[in-house]
Order: C-alpha cells, then structure tokens, then sequence
C-alpha cells in the first residue's frame, strides 16, 4: 500500500510517501511543498498544485495528516487551517481516504510518550524506514502520520 503523510503548515507543508508490503516499509519520496510568495491565495495555490503532481506521480491508497491543535497565534492558526482545507480539498477530489491524528496521537504512538521531542520522532521514523531523514522536521513528522497511518490500517 502507497501512503501519503502530510504535516501541513503556512508557507511550507512537510510530506512524506511510503510503501507498506508484506509489513516492510519503504520511502518513495518526501520533502517540503513551499512557495515564497507572500499573497495568500497564491500559496494556497502552489500547495494544490505541488500536492497534485505527487498525487498522480505516486497514486496513494491513503493519506494521513496531521490535525490542526489550537494555537496562541489566532492568525497562524488560521493561515493552517486554510492550507489543511486545501490539503483536504485535493485528497477529496482524488478519491484517497483521510485518516487524521493529533500530533500528541502520532508522538505517542511512534515513541511511547505524546511529549516525546522532535529528535525522538525522527529517531523513530529511520528506525521503521531504516534510512536517515534529512531536512527539517516538517517532512519526518508527515512520514510519522504516514507509518502511523499504515499500522491503523490494521486495526480499521
């Protein structure tokens, strides 16, 4: 099974895109869908379009991404929220099934404690992948929704 992981974000949103079979995992890709831009609706746009070319490229089964948690920040928390829609909104249109988590659910479920560091999620993501994982922590905590993801699938 081909899976989607997204960790969703402003101006930059992690994603990572694995493959379960036979219980071993392998990373087909991943990396930071980004843009530059400073006009709103031109970011949300760069999102769709970037997140549309690694739909048809890779054909998920399943997309995983990580919920919103409320913020001190009211317009930052708004600026994610617009860009989960968006993220929402093209895995809709290409009929792949959303499976959403809690950043504590993914930390807890990957490491054994919802208050587990950074370091210790991406520790935990090339143990399972058995590669290291560049970049920034946008991108290891999408692959995490991604594993998480695969190991509900046994449960649903």
């Amino acid at each position: 099974m081909i899976i989607l992981g997204i960790d969703p974000g402003t101006t930059r949103a992690g994603f990572g895109v694995i493959k379960k079979e036979k219980g071993i995992f392998s990373l087909l890709e991943s990396g930071i869908l980004e843009t530059n831009s400073k006009d709103p609706s031109e970011i949300l746009s760069k999102l769709s379009s970037h997140l549309e070319k690694i739909i048809k490229k890779h054909k998920p089964e399943l997309a995983a991404i990580e919920k919103l948690y409320f913020s001190k920040n009211k317009k930052t928390a708004l600026s994610v929220a617009e860009a989960r829609g968006v993220i929402l909104l093209s895995l809709k249109n290409n009929s792949i099934p959303i499976i959403e988590f809690s950043p504590t659910e993914i930390k807890s479920c990957l490491t054994g404690s919802g208050r587990a560091e950074k370091k210790d999620v991406i520790r935990s993501v090339e143990l399972i992948l058995k590669q290291k994982i560049e970049g920034v922590d946008d991108i290891s905590d999408a692959l995490a929704a991604a594993i998480l993801a695969s190991s509900r699938l046994q449960t649903i």
